[in-house]
């Protein structure tokens, strides 16, 4: 039997219940078209705003400060 390919991605996200941006790293099934098939429990009471390829490491968002990064000038 043929297992379905996985892709490790990061979704990007509001929930509806405040505007705080959002982010989840999820391992999800990759359709023959080549496109992530996110769940329905991951898409309930959310905005998806992006889905990114990888674990991303978001340094800054919407409304907030860049945090000193050390040995950066």
């Amino acid at each position: 039997m043929q297992q379905e390919p996985v892709l490790k991605v990061t979704i990007l996200f509001y929930e509806d219940k405040d505007l705080t941006l959002h982010h989840e790293t999820h391992e999800l099934v990759v359709s023959a078209s080549g496109r992530v098939i996110i769940p329905d429990h991951l898409k309930e009471g959310r905005s998806i705003i992006a889905v990114c390829e990888g674990d991303v490491d978001v340094l800054n968002k919407l409304g907030e400060r860049i945090s000193p990064l050390k040995g950066v000038a």
